[in-house]
């Protein structure tokens, strides 16, 4: 499994956003997430012990350091994404961070885009609602449309998180928001798991009509997973259930 061992990690070249400047939020030696997603590249959250996260003070010296770099070596990153060792929302000061970096990025390279890649799981509290519509690409997780394949990808920590409560607060973006989809089958603790079935795509489709996202990524599994007996789909799979969304009117990226 993956942990990003600093607060401002790559360049990397992301699959979905181009060359990616990371920004990780969370602890350097823990994942602290509010899903325990089974397919997670970073594992299993970790025990939820009295870990420090970085201050809004060091995430802003340590993006200006490196945003002041890129820019002096003319290598400006296409986005600045916030993702790491779990859920970036759950920083106390998410959104001073979200202004801060929006001000370092107009600074140092007003081209890059600020991206969150978020499981949705709190937004709906106002400072993270409103500090995701300030940024270019809000990217929040569904991987389902059925309330037990999602609680068995997911593994939502807050029971009250259930497919109609992600459904109800994902709309108030007013499509101001891309879906992040992953795609795979496989068994975990002796159930089947396959979110690409028709009937799983059919139900996913009709959560999409009514979120209305902007964008849609779709993806499957790239790297080790926390949980073994879980398999990707290829490429043809993906781009089959990207066609139909297509067709619904839906912009499609395919990752596989």
């Amino acid at each position: 499994m993956i942990l990003f061992n600093q607060i401002i990690f790559g360049p990397i070249h992301s699959r979905r956003l181009g060359l990616s400047l990371g920004v990780n939020l969370l602890p350097v030696d823990a994942k602290i997430c509010s899903f325990n997603c089974i397919y997670c590249e970073c594992g299993f959250n970790t025990t939820m012990r009295e870990t420090p996260l970085p201050t809004r003070e060091q995430v802003f010296e340590a993006l200006r350091i490196k945003l002041n770099q890129m820019a002096t070596e003319k290598n400006c990153p296409d986005v600045i994404t916030f993702a790491g060792n779990g859920e970036p929302t759950l920083h106390p000061e998410f959104e001073q961070i979200i202004d801060d970096t929006i001000i370092l990025r107009n600074q140092y390279c007003p081209s890059a885009k600020v991206s969150v890649l978020s499981n949705a799981t709190k937004i709906h509290k106002p400072q993270i609602f409103k500090a995701l519509n300030k940024i270019d690409n809000n990217i929040l997780k569904f991987d389902s449309s059925i309330d037990q394949t999602m609680k068995l990808l997911d593994q939502p920590a807050g029971k009250h998180i259930t497919v109609a409560w992600l459904i109800d607060h994902l709309k108030k973006f007013e499509g101001n928001l891309i879906i992040q989809t992953m795609f795979l089958r496989g068994e975990y603790q002796g159930q089947k798991i396959d979110n690409s079935t028709p009937e799983e795509v059919e139900a996913w489709l009709s959560a999409m009509k009514a979120i209305h996202p902007k964008q849609i990524m779709i993806y499957t599994i790239d790297r080790e997973t926390p949980a073994h007996q879980l398999e990707k789909l290829n490429v043809t799979e993906l781009n089959h259930i990207a066609e139909k969304a297509r067709q619904c009117g839906f912009d499609v990226s395919v990752a596989g």
